[in-house]
């Protein structure tokens, strides 16, 4: 197939997108287009893949993105068999490109990858102005509705399912986990993976660490925030903590191996209760022994596989207290240590689900072709979960 992969919001770099999900339908033989913010984000397309750049979307500034993209759309979606979007805010892009698909007689197969609880993501967005959450808010599940009656749509939880009509298919964030059980936790160096603001738990991350140091280092791996920026940056140069800024995917899930603890200190916010921290699944498939708060879905694997420790939210105290306990304790920091990667091996595997993912896009363009029409057709009967 001939597929046209688009981001205005996403780091190029993206773990679903790029690690997982280009990276399984290129095995698979597919010719990829990957349209995104290349140059903001200073990172080279990858040699596998077409790369095209797009301004970035971010703040309250996305016109300029959202034209470019819509520009992108009309003239390289009619040569591609499916169009697979990343970001809710390319919906803005569709209705004129698709009117102008239909004139030129070619409509690929258009998929939304639903990453998130859009509607519920909009109360951590500092930039928008607390008067506007709510009506954007009737907004988005509107524009979902809309989507779900002219797309295809994937979702990254199961959870989701709940805000649409009909059954969709599940592409979870799972981890590609090393064959080989990876080396034993060490005693003496924390690692955080992923992106850093207030609602994930930045100002917990840094007094947790300020907590521990100097006998543990913690090592901070993502992007962060304008506002979280200056702390970061300042719990660095004093040695609180060692802040690495964004990595690669790959170059990022090096430092996790032999780490003492990972952590995942998110906020309780409506978006992250039916959502799975990708970070606690990484954490797992690396050995690393996990420290979380209790949003559902991270609380409910630590619990289930015996991975690591539950503690509060906004409790600094005790996620050190927490750490330290592992560092004392051998056989226990070994033991949840095994049992993640065991669990993360057998369950939350990406090897798994990755056929998966791509015989649904697969059936989706045989579907469109064998009805005479390439376009987003309602689905006759609900999809199965891949």
């Amino acid at each position: 197939m001939r597929i046209l992969v688009v981001t205005v919001v996403h780091h190029p770099e993206d773990a679903r997108i790029l690690h997982r999900e280009i990276a399984a339908l290129h095995e698979h033989g597919h010719r990829i287009v990957y349209a995104a913010p290349f140059a903001a984000r200073e990172t080279p397309p990858r040699p596998n893949v077409e790369g095209v750049d797009l301004p970035r979307a971010a703040g309250r500034d996305r016109r300029a993105a959202l034209r470019a993209a819509r520009t992108l759309l009309a003239e390289r979606g009619p040569q591609a068999d499916l169009v697979l979007l990343h970001d809710p805010e390319l919906l803005l892009a569709l209705p004129g490109t698709t009117r102008r698909w239909r004139r030129g007689g070619r409509v690929p197969v258009t998929v939304w990858d639903v990453h998130e609880d859009t509607a519920a993501a909009l109360v951590m967005k500092r930039w928008l102005p607390r008067p506007l959450r709510p009506p954007l808010r009737l907004a988005v599940r509107a524009a979902e509705r809309l989507a779900e009656r002219h797309l295809r749509l994937l979702l990254a939880e199961d959870a989701y399912q709940r805000r649409f009509a009909r059954s969709h298919p599940v592409v979870a964030n799972l981890a590609t986990v090393p064959p080989e059980p990876p080396e034993p936790p060490g005693d003496d160096r924390v690692v955080y993976l992923g992106h850093l603001s207030r609602a994930r738990g930045a100002p917990e991350l840094i007094e947790t660490a300020r907590l521990l140091a100097p006998d543990v280092r913690v090592e901070v791996i993502g992007a962060a925030d304008p506002d979280m920026r200056g702390a970061l940056t300042e719990a660095d140069r004093d040695g609180v903590l060692r802040w690495h800024g964004y990595l690669p995917n790959d170059r990022a899930l090096g430092l996790l191996s032999g780490s003492l603890a990972g952590l995942s200190l998110l906020r309780d916010q409506p978006n992250y209760r039916h959502s799975r921290p990708t970070k606690t699944v990484e954490y797992m498939a690396h050995g690393v022994p996990v420290v979380t708060t209790p949003t559902p879905l991270s609380a409910e694997l630590v619990e289930r596989y015996g991975c690591g420790l539950v503690v509060p939210y906004e409790d600094p105290a005790t996620a050190a207290m927490a750490v330290r306990h592992l560092r004392t304790d051998r056989v226990m920091r070994r033991r949840a240590a095994a049992r993640g990667w065991e669990a993360a091996r057998s369950d939350l595997n990406w090897a798994d689900a990755a056929t998966d993912f791509v015989m649904c896009l697969e059936s989706w363009v045989k579907e469109a072709s064998a009805a005479g029409d390439a376009g987003p057709a309602r689905p006759r009967d609900p999809a199965t979960p891949a």
